[in-house]
Parts: structure tokens; sequence; C-alpha cells
């Protein structure tokens, strides 16, 4: 039991125990509500540069399950736990959770207070973080205000292009990977699609010659304003005809594209319970999230309908496009583990490409 620390911006400092790699880091301290789906929070590529603080009390029980993962290896700097199970129990389980953090190079700090800790993230605000192994000093904390994510989308995107596969597939879908989860693929198959993956960089015009019946673009990390030259294809792209469908982070950058704005959240929203409103059905869905940053609904423009909303803060969830055959949302429509109450979007995004075809 090796005692480490957690420094915060604010200068509060939190004395807990190590496990996984021995590693002093730095990153964007955030948190996450989600009571399950521990290891699809690990591998999420949304994560890039950032300290993760688990609000759930015990996090490795049901061990590490491969299959489960949403990328090939984590992006998140360091990982918070009230406690981490040692001895983990479920028929799937591959690994230990320390085991795996080892492995990825990915330091783990455990037995501090994870509820007080969440509350000085929402009173303060998301800020800078370290973990280390010994008392910090003033060194430590102008560290700390020096830290920024950049090249968020560059460092999680796939280096070339590769085309999933599907059995009497009737569409073929270009995949923007801007560190997509895995599960958005494996739901675009399910439903008849051939999908492309390719990497953030891909132009407009090489996505264009591939031919294909609707755009997906997918989540990612960091900063969306500073993925200009992406919003720039993407404005090319809304003019092509082609039906779109935006999430998370890929509903930021198409609103970005159209002249809308974005703006950082207090805290974010991170976890599998955060309540989002059909504003033309009144219904609540209970939807999975992991974003700091949202588009502000009063900079969109007059094409462009605010579709969702956050239940709690008010904010933009979701937009459609009424003159083009587009539409996003800030939530995970595809989310696994979470709630499946959205999942209908992706066959509304299906639905887009088969009209699209029947009236060429």
């Amino acid at each position: 039991m090796k005692k480490a620390y957690l420094i915060l911006e604010n200068g509060d400092v939190y004395e807990g125990y190590s496990f996984g790699a021995e590693k002093e880091t730095v990153g964007e301290l955030v948190f996450t509500t989600a009571m399950t789906g521990y290891l699809e929070t690990l591998t999420d590529p949304s994560y890039y540069g950032q300290i993760v603080c688990q609000t759930f009390p015990l996090i490795g029980n049901y061990g590490v399950i491969p299959a489960d993962f949403e990328s090939s290896r984590p992006a998140l700097r360091a990982y918070i736990v009230r406690e981490w199970c040692q001895h983990p129990s479920n028929f799937r389980c591959e690994g230990q959770i320390d085991a795996f953090l080892k492995e990825n190079n990915i330091p783990g700090l455990y037995g501090i207070d994870t509820r007080c800790l969440t509350k000085t993230v929402r009173e303060y605000g998301v800020m800078n973080a370290k973990l280390m192994y010994s008392i910090p000093n003033e060194k430590d904390r102008e560290e700390l205000k020096s830290y920024r994510i950049v090249d968020a989308v560059k460092s999680v995107t796939v280096s070339e292009k590769k085309t999933y596969q599907t059995e009497n597939a009737k569409y073929h879908v270009v995949l923007m990977n801007f560190g997509a989860k895995r599960r958005i693929c494996r739901n675009l198959q399910k439903l008849g699609c051939n999908v492309t993956m390719v990497p953030s960089w891909t132009t407009a015009e090489e996505i264009i010659a591939m031919n294909p019946d609707g755009i997906m673009l997918s989540n990612g990390p960091g900063d969306p304003k500073e993925n200009t030259e992406i919003i720039e294809q993407l404005r090319i792209l809304s003019n092509s005809g082609i039906p779109t469908f935006g999430i998370c982070l890929g509903h930021q950058l198409l609103a970005l594209s159209q002249g809308a704005t974005t703006t950082k959240l207090k805290y974010g929203h991170r976890g599998a319970n955060q309540p989002a409103t059909d504003l033309q059905t009144g219904r609540v869905y209970v939807t999975s999230q992991n974003h700091g940053y949202s588009v502000e609904s009063d900079s969109l423009p007059s094409n462009a309908v605010v579709s969702f909303v956050n239940a709690n803060d008010g904010t933009c969830e979701g937009i459609t496009y009424t003159d083009k055959p587009m539409f996003s949302v800030q939530f995970h429509p595809e989310a696994c583990g979470g709630p499946l109450d959205t999942s209908f979007l992706f066959d509304k995004f299906v639905s887009m490409m088969q009209e699209v075809k029947d009236n060429a």
C-alpha cells in the first residue's frame, strides 16, 4: 500500500494509495456518475488528457472483459476510485483492473473520499490535477496551471481507412473517427450497413468520392473549436446532400460548421443517467453522456432547430437541420453500459438514407 497524493489546481490535496502503474501525471480532473460500465469508461477515447474520478464507490468487481472495450487502449491520464475490488467475480472475467492499468501505463489512486472530491469539482468546476507520490510543493502547483489538452482528436483517431463488411448490407456509411467508440460501428452493422471508418483528417472530397449513403460523425475528446480543419470539411460535406448523423463531439463539430458556437460547461455531463428532453414529444430519456462542452442554442442558424435539451440545466442536447438531411445529438444512443432508450436514432438515420435513395 504505497501512499499517493492528488493535488488540485485550487490547492486541495487528497491522500490515498496507489494502484495500477506507478507514474506521476497531470490531467484535467473530471467525474463520472455511471454505476456500471467502468471498462467502457476506461477505454472511451473521449477521456483523452483527463483524470477520471468514479463516483460509484466500488470499481473492478467484474474484472476486465476485453469484449466490452470501446477502443484498443485507454486514453485517460489517471483513474481514481474509492475502493478497487481485488478479487473480481464474473463468468466473463479475463483479468483484474490493477493489471490492466499497469499493462497500459495508467496510474490509479484509491482510498480517497471520492464524494468530497466530486463535490469540490461541482463547486469550483473542472480543474487540473496532478497524481504524485510525495508531498506536493510550489513547483507542482505551477505545473498544474500550465497544463492544457491539445491535439486531442489527432491523438485518438485511426491512422488509416478501414471497411467493416456486413452480410447482405443495404447501405454504405462513412464513419469519421474523432475518437469513435466501437459500439457506434457495431450498431450500424446491425442495421445492415457496411461501415468505412476514416481518420479525422479525411477531406470532404475523399468522402464524397466513396459515394456513401450516409456519414456518421463520432464522439471524441477535447475542445471542439480546436478542430478548424475538420469543421471546414464538414461545412463542405453539409452541402453534399448526403444524410449525416453526429454524436457527441460530432454533434458539436457539425453545429460549428453551420456557424454556431460552443462553450465549456462548469463540470460537464458524464455518466449513464443524464436526462434529455425531446422537445417535440415532451418525453424525457435517460441517456449516457461524456462531454465538457455544449452548443449554444442561441447561436444556431435559422435552419437549425433544437430537438433535445438537458432536463437538468437546459443545455442543447440535439439539433435537427430543416433544409438538409442532417441531425445530431449530444448524448450517446449507442450507450453500453448504459441506457439504450434512444437507440431508435440509428433507425432514424437508416430511414433518412433510405428516403434519399428512394428520391434519387
